[in-house]
């Protein structure tokens, strides 16, 4: 899908305009990461104003396509995101950190966009593909559930499970992203810019994997377009990126980890915006393609009490497993992917 030079320079421009207020949200804050932000600008512009479909006034509604920020210490990004599309004033954003404020460091479920609290890494990867599951399977439903990781956080044990449950399930409906930046906490990922290694073993758990240059608007929009083809698995889109992406004197260097730029925010600022020259952006989000039904979760309680007395010994595994049973038949969206009881 070809777009308009004008399109991609507004995306182009809007994955700056993030950049900059991450910078000066965590500058405000005194702490954050802004460089983790920087190298997933183009990804999130992409995402929130040309692929996903939701609606703004409704950001919960369970008919939009899900977004789960994995890597959840990039979290000023994404309230970035949502605020540029009007769902609160940007300046909210400068509140980040704030005690008085639920904008915190990583997402929270209080906000009103925020499906799961992220940022114990190596989880949403998990949760997105319970989310596709259900939404192939039980709701029947056409949205798409996005999750974005990053490298360092790749080597958690619990993200190769969520694949391999992925794969096994065929769950088409589900993009795991993942932001190759290089750069972890305190010292280069292991893998760095192997792009084949991620690609091969996306590929060998099952996904249709593609490698992208994380930072090309008209390649990144042209993959995720592919990705809505694929009728038989999940997909993954592995993204060469680099911390501080468009930092001066900070990108793809070390020891920028979770570190707000202070007296260098100004100049790295100055250069950004005169790269954008988007004056008013035009961009149409799109609705969600069909209405989700919604889920009844009063009804889940025990259909009978227990079988066993306060101070008898039952081991975990025969309590356990009854229990499950006991409230799937009172609700049928009570699920178990994987209860050998």
């Amino acid at each position: 899908m070809s777009l308009s030079k004008e399109l991609v320079k507004q995306l182009e421009d809007m994955a700056n305009q993030l950049r900059i207020d991450s910078i000066m949200a965590t500058n405000a804050s005194k702490s954050g990461h802004p460089t983790s932000c920087a190298s997933m600008a183009e990804l999130i512009s992409v995402l929130f104003f040309h692929t996903m479909k939701y609606s703004i006034k409704e950001p919960k509604s369970g008919s939009n396509d899900r977004f789960i920020l994995s890597k959840g210490h990039a979290a000023p990004i994404l309230y970035a995101a949502w605020a540029r599309t009007g769902l609160f004033p940007i300046e909210d954003v400068m509140n980040l950190r704030k005690l008085d404020s639920d904008l915190e460091g990583h997402p929270t479920p209080r906000l009103n966009f925020i499906d799961v609290a992220t940022g114990s890494l190596g989880q949403g990867l998990s949760i997105a593909a319970g989310m596709a599951y259900v939404g192939k399977y039980i709701d029947k439903s056409s949205y798409r559930v996005y999750c974005l990781m990053g490298d360092g956080e790749s080597a958690e044990g619990s993200v190769w499970e969520a694949l391999s449950f992925a794969s096994v399930y065929k769950l088409n409906n589900l993009v795991a992203i993942f932001d190759v930046n290089r750069l972890g906490q305190s010292d280069p990922t292991p893998l760095g810019h192997q792009m084949d290694v991620y690609l091969n073993r996306l590929k060998a758990f099952g996904f249709d994997a593609h490698v992208v240059d994380g930072h090309n608007v008209q390649e990144i929009v042209e993959t995720f377009n592919k990705c809505t083809t694929i009728t038989d698995k999940p997909q993954a889109i592995i993204a060469k990126t680099f911390k501080g992406k468009g930092f001066e004197g900070i990108e793809d260097k070390d020891a920028w980890h979770g570190k707000p730029l202070g007296d260098k925010a100004e100049q790295v600022i100055q250069a950004l915006r005169q790269k954008i020259s988007t004056k008013k952006y035009d961009f149409t989000i799109k609705p969600p393609s069909d209405v989700c039904p919604v889920a009844n979760l009063k009804s889940v309680k025990l259909s009978e009490p227990p079988k066993y007395k306060i101070g008898d010994n039952v081991s975990t595994r025969q309590a356990y497993g009854p229990a499950l049973v006991s409230l799937g038949k009172t609700c049928p969206r009570v699920l178990v992917m994987d209860g050998d009881t």
